[in-house]
């Protein structure tokens, strides 16, 4: 069995749960491939197999991996998302960040977790993702985001307006810093921090999250997911930003922006016993007398 390790930064105090996974996949005879730049960055203190593999890109994975572990936070998960895309190779996320939505296993169930995986004792939790269609040479094959489409203003303190139109129907003109296109995961991120609402992974619904609208009787809408949204902008610069969750282009006003479901999903091992609404009781603290 082949596992693809991926990771971004990691703490001094973290390195001794990566090798952690590490020793735990040897043991369990597992075969190893490791992204380049994170073994470039532990190589000095992380011990690895001789018969180690590296990859750089989708293409050293697609086919080949069969599980891949994403070591990190929530972040370390969107940028994972990119380099599984459309193969459907399995994503565990091993949580040594912070809140850890996403990255679901704590670093005291990691141990457990991997057993469970090998030994195929857990269920899939496929995850929709948002696509910008056109223009499509913006972000070439990297058009889709796990959490949410964002377009702000730029180089001002100026509001801007989105003009929006859901399946050809005209929906709003925003006056705001900007407007958030979120999947059910990433309603729980910026879209949420913004005041919309949490969407469970499986509704097959979108949420347009308004940033710090003018008018404040705008609220967020939840449309479904097999809307096709258009979207022109303009304002008193002639530049905006749009965002695939980390990753960052500059458009030109009154460019039309189309955006629209991905055609692929990205699957995320989940434990059995668990569940969406665990996840946000513990993670929001729902339930907790917090007065004191």
């Amino acid at each position: 069995m082949l596992i693809a390790l991926f990771g971004r930064e990691v703490s001094p105090e973290n390195l001794k749960y990566v090798q952690r996974v590490i020793d735990k996949l040897i043991l369990k005879k597992c075969s190893l491939t490791v992204y380049q730049p994170f073994f470039e960055l532990l190589q000095e203190q992380i011990e690895f197999p001789s018969d180690l593999v590296l990859f750089k890109d989708h293409q050293g994975i697609v086919g080949k991996a069969d599980f891949f572990f994403s070591i990190g936070g929530d972040g370390t998960i969107l940028d994972a998302s990119t380099l599984v895309r459309d193969s459907g190779i399995p994503v565990m996320g091993i949580n040594i960040g912070r809140l850890g939505f996403l990255s679901s296993i704590a670093k005291d169930e990691i141990l457990p977790a991997i057993d469970k995986v090998l030994a195929q004792d857990f269920e899939i939790d496929s995850r929709a993702l948002v696509r910008l269609s056109q223009p499509k040479e913006l972000f070439g094959e990297m058009n889709f985001a796990l959490n949410e489409l964002t377009i702000t203003r730029k180089d001002t303190t100026s509001l801007i307006v989105l003009h929006v139109y859901i399946d050809g129907m005209f929906l709003n003109s925003y006056w705001a810093d900007g407007l958030i296109i979120a999947t059910p995961t990433g309603s729980t991120a910026y879209s949420l921090s913004s005041g919309g609402p949490i969407l469970t992974p499986g509704s097959e619904n979108f949420v347009l999250t308004p940033i710090a609208p003018h008018n404040l009787t705008v609220r967020p809408v939840v449309i479904p997911d097999k809307s096709r949204i258009k979207i022109i902008v303009e304002g008193r610069e002639d530049q905006f930003l749009v965002s695939l969750d980390s990753r960052r282009a500059i458009i030109q006003s009154n460019l039309e922006l189309i955006v629209e479901k991905a055609d692929f999903k990205v699957n995320m091992v989940q434990m059995k016993g668990r569940n969406f609404f665990m996840t946000i009781r513990e993670k929001l603290k729902w339930g907790l007398d917090a007065r004191n």
